[in-house]
């Protein structure tokens, strides 16, 4: 498991290139590219070394939150997994692949594939100095026409990118990205509706092409989920100084919230029998969850809290935890996912 703290060695190589910067630039060119975002632009506004340096404070902590947490998931399920090769599609500033290359100590290739040069000459500046990473390969250009041209990769992550593109080149990247992928595909998106249903979409395109479902979801039906409600999770990090002035915010942390889906074209010999889906609710008569469940439905239930047993286990339970059925011992347990409601 890896933590969703920011690492040290990018936190001090992030601060030396702020050296000499305009926070208040910095903060203004922050905002704008945050309503950009917000807006449904794209990262093609960001042209400039104070624009990269902008993007990364505002949103570098945050989507390594959630690769780290989405990847952690990926490795409860996948203890066996052991990439060598990485493909990060839209890898901005190589976000995802350092969250990567912390999950997995085995990997040893980094290939990279976005067309901006801001981002790309900040993503090989951190990248420097950085034990394994030092060799990446980064290439650029469109994310679709590259993805066409590399060699596969064992781990595939494409990482806050579906949604910079319309439906059509979305549902080409999601075919390319699993021809070039030997064993896990990562996909990450914002934990919105919308995020959501391109996660959704993508998740049904890549079962019917032979993908099995490794996180979150612990089935492979159709999801249970009935608009307003959507499948989404979220991080709490810590905010570094600088991100606190560039947001111009107090708060010393902040909850990313993200959708994501992992594939493999391993089939599990084990799954959990559900995740939870909500924070759990500790209440008098016990502790009460959402799950989605491995026969492909979605409920309430609750552990009461006479059942001491299952009531202590149950109180460890956080939003997005796989349930084991029959599970022993410390972590959530639950052959014991109570009484249905």
């Amino acid at each position: 498991m890896i933590p969703p703290d920011f690492p040290a060695d990018l936190k001090s190589a992030l601060a030396a290139k702020l050296e000499g910067v305009s926070r208040r630039e910095a903060a203004a060119r922050a905002a704008l590219i945050s309503q950009t975002y917000r807006d449904g632009g794209t990262s093609r506004g960001i042209r400039s070394e104070t624009d990269a340096l902008a993007y990364a404070l505002a949103r570098m902590p945050a989507t390594y939150a959630a690769m780290a947490a989405s990847l952690n998931r990926l490795c409860e399920v996948r203890a066996d997994l052991a990439p060598v090769t990485l493909l990060d599609v839209g890898a901005g500033p190589g976000t995802a692949s350092f969250a990567a290359a912390a999950a997995f100590p085995s990997l040893t290739s980094f290939t990279l594939l976005d067309d901006n040069d801001a981002l790309r000459t900040l993503a090989l500046e951190l990248a420097h100095g950085h034990g394994r990473q030092e060799q990446t390969d980064y290439r650029k250009g469109d994310a679709v026409t590259l993805l066409a041209n590399v060699d596969p990769a064992d781990l595939v992550i494409a990482s806050y990118v579906v949604g910079e593109l319309n439906e059509r080149a979305r549902s080409k990247l999601a075919d390319l990205a699993w021809h070039k992928t030997r064993d896990t595909l990562v996909i990450v998106e914002p934990g919105t509706p919308a995020g959501y249903q391109r996660i959704l979409a993508l998740r049904d395109q890549l079962i019917a092409y032979g993908a099995h479902v490794a996180a979150p979801c612990p089935h492979q039906e159709k999801c249970p989920l009935v608009a307003p409600d959507w499948c989404h999770f979220a991080q709490r990090l810590p905010r570094l100084r600088a991100h606190k002035q560039v947001k111009g915010v107090d708060v010393p942390f902040e909850d990313e919230k993200f959708s994501y889906l992992a594939l493999t074209r391993q089939l599990q010999a084990h799954r959990p029998a559900a995740r939870v889906l909500t924070p759990p609710h500790v209440g008098k008569m016990g502790v009460t969850a959402k799950f989605c469940s491995a026969d492909g439905t979605s409920r309430l239930a609750t552990v009461p809290r006479r059942d001491k047993r299952l009531y202590a286990a149950a109180r460890r339970w956080n939003w997005g935890d796989t349930v084991d059925a029959g599970a022993q011992g410390p972590g959530p347990s639950s052959g014991a996912m109570g009484k249905e409601l």
